[in-house]
């Protein structure tokens, strides 16, 4: 990790044309980012008249950004740009310097590389000037590029108009550590010294964020869409958060999670800090632990090593609550292991949902527990938690055929719960990764198939599906009515997930291959006719040729 260094210089005195009669100034801060910079400034003026200026701070790019900046605030003069004397290396330093140079009553923040739906700025001002709230915060949706797909972020906070005295009152708030889906009083993050940490400092809204909820604001919440984050994971240079190859990406989280911590801590916000600590378990550790199979050993061993040292700060407190979620199970298992162990096990309980794939050990007492040589790792919590919240273990095969194939579903028993609980039937559908379009394809009786096992057979017609990724979502319901959504995971072994060239009435011929995702549910690739073949091809010979 590089140490924080001061904020360089830059001329933030504020022409009197900047002075507007709307309430809101958007920073928009951007660093070697011409091809996008633009249109997220062209969002931000198109929001009208409340927003009173745009203040465009350019990390001292060298890519012609702050010459396109200047060529757009001649023709708007709410833009104003402010170019800085050296590059920060990360983005606390740039939103800082526009928080100096805000005028205006309101301050909101935006990446050059996302946007702002129509309408965003009036939502969140008209919620915070009606609730007299320090803080309004709205929907944001992270758009996949270039397929377009968008998925909420943190959805369930923003699923109604809601307004909060005090951020204690809602401690889910900690999971929503964005700071760009969030309307600030400038006069509130300014008495009390709210800023981002300075320098190359990765997931500095952690910080922010946390230095926000330590003051005890009032707090407005909208279901509107407020922000699109868009994400390019196969641009030539990953946003940061999005970069996680390195283990100083984690190492970086982790300081920044230890940060908020101690910031929210020392605020007297003791149940927020604690809901901090359920929520690295909870989403940090169970995302790159999901991605552990795809690192070399070297780095597994560096993120194993310091994960725990860092778990090691927990006390009894932060273990005691939800005992059952996957989280405090993963973290638990990495407590008790010096080295990285059981990792395709540990990817599918990291996945969400949460899954727990044999074998099911127990103690000579009859104890659950994670395996016979880490007895001290216990499931007990499972045999009393409701059966919709147990991390339920089914794995899938498909054989696609021409014509009609068939899936195979398999639900595993799990300490006796799923007995107990009686499972009756599963429903399925395929959703397309691209645009979350769903198809329907059934829903399937689940009839015993063995001791510990139930099982279900379904006709699978490849073609109706037509081109695209396809991931399998479930649904297990039982007798009494309970239900629980599941991926499956992908069954491996004896050529189940080989790659197969399937005759087709509609598209004359399917390429069809079964795969397991990073978590390792079961996805399909499929691509239609001659020409889906020919680009498949293609791109395999390229990179072979690489």
């Amino acid at each position: 990790m590089l140490p924080d260094v001061p904020a360089q210089s830059a001329n933030t005195q504020t022409p009197q044309s900047a002075r507007r009669t709307g309430s809101v100034g958007v920073v928009v801060i951007g660093y070697n980012d011409r091809a996008h910079v633009a249109d997220a400034v062209r969002s931000a003026l198109a929001q009208g008249p409340a927003v009173a200026e745009v203040v465009a701070v350019d990390d001292h790019s060298t890519d012609g950004s702050a010459e396109l900046l200047d060529r757009l605030a001649a023709d708007d003069d709410r833009l104003r740009v402010i170019r800085r004397d050296e590059t920060s290396g990360g983005c606390g330093s740039p939103r800082n310097t526009g928080i100096d140079a805000v005028t205006a009553p309101y301050v909101m923040f935006l990446d050059s590389d996302d946007v702002l739906p129509p309408g965003a700025v009036d939502a969140l001002l008209a919620a915070a000037e009606g609730a007299g709230a320090a803080v309004a915060s709205g929907l944001c949706v992270r758009r996949e590029l270039p397929s377009g797909r968008e998925q909420p972020w943190q959805e369930p906070l923003y699923a109604a108009h809601s307004v909060l005295a005090r951020p204690a009152e809602r401690l889910s708030l900690v999971h929503d550590t964005l700071c760009v889906n969030k309307l600030y009083r400038t006069d509130f993050l300014r008495e009390h010294g709210i800023r981002f940490p300075e320098g190359r400092f990765l997931y500095e809204d952690f910080v922010f964020t946390a230095r926000v909820l330590a003051a005890d604001p009032r707090i407005a919440l909208v279901p509107d869409r407020v922000y699109v984050w868009h994400v390019r994971r196969a641009a030539e240079r990953l946003s940061l958060s999005l970069d996680r190859g390195h283990i100083d990406n984690w190492q970086a989280r982790t300081r920044a999670c230890a940060l908020a911590y101690d910031i929210l801590l020392a605020a007297g916000q003791k149940e927020l800090a604690r809901a901090a600590r359920a929520k690295f378990l909870d989403h940090d550790v169970r995302m790159y632990a999901r991605e552990l199979d795809l690192r070399d050993a070297e780095y597994r061993r560096a993120w194993w090593t310091h994960t725990r040292a860092y778990l090691g700060r927990y006390d009894a407190a932060d273990w005691e609550q939800d005992p059952a979620a996957p989280g405090r199970l993963l973290g638990r298992l990495l407590l008790a292991s010096a080295e990285p162990r059981d990792l395709p096990r540990l990817r599918d309980l990291a996945a969400r949902p949460g899954r727990l794939l044999p074998p099911y050990a127990r103690t000579p007492d009859g104890i659950p527990v994670w395996s016979q040589d880490l007895p001290e790792v216990s499931l007990a919590a499972f045999l009393t938690s409701p059966v919709e919240a147990l991390p339920l273990a089914l794995d899938a095969e498909v054989r696609p055929r021409a014509g009609t194939g068939t899936l195979t579903l398999r639900l595993h028993e799990l300490y006796g719960r799923v007995a107990e609980a009686g499972p009756r039937e599963l429903d399925v559908r395929w959703d397309a990764r691209d645009d979350a379009r769903t198809r329907r394809r059934a829903t399937a009786a689940l009839v015993p198939a063995g001791p510990d096992l139930w099982s279900a057979e379904l006709p699978f017609d490849v073609g109706a599906l037509g081109e695209g990724v396809w991931d399998l979502r479930l649904t297990v319901r039982f007798a009494d009515g309970a239900e629980r959504e599941v991926t499956a995971a992908a069954r491996a072994g004896a050529g189940r997930l080989r790659r197969r060239v399937v005759p087709d009435l509609r598209h004359g011929v399917l390429l069809v291959q079964p795969y397991a995702t990073h978590s390792g549910a079961l996805a399909l690739r499929v691509a239609t006719g001659v020409s889906g073949l020919v680009r498949i091809l293609r791109g395999r010979l390229r990179r072979r040729l690489r």
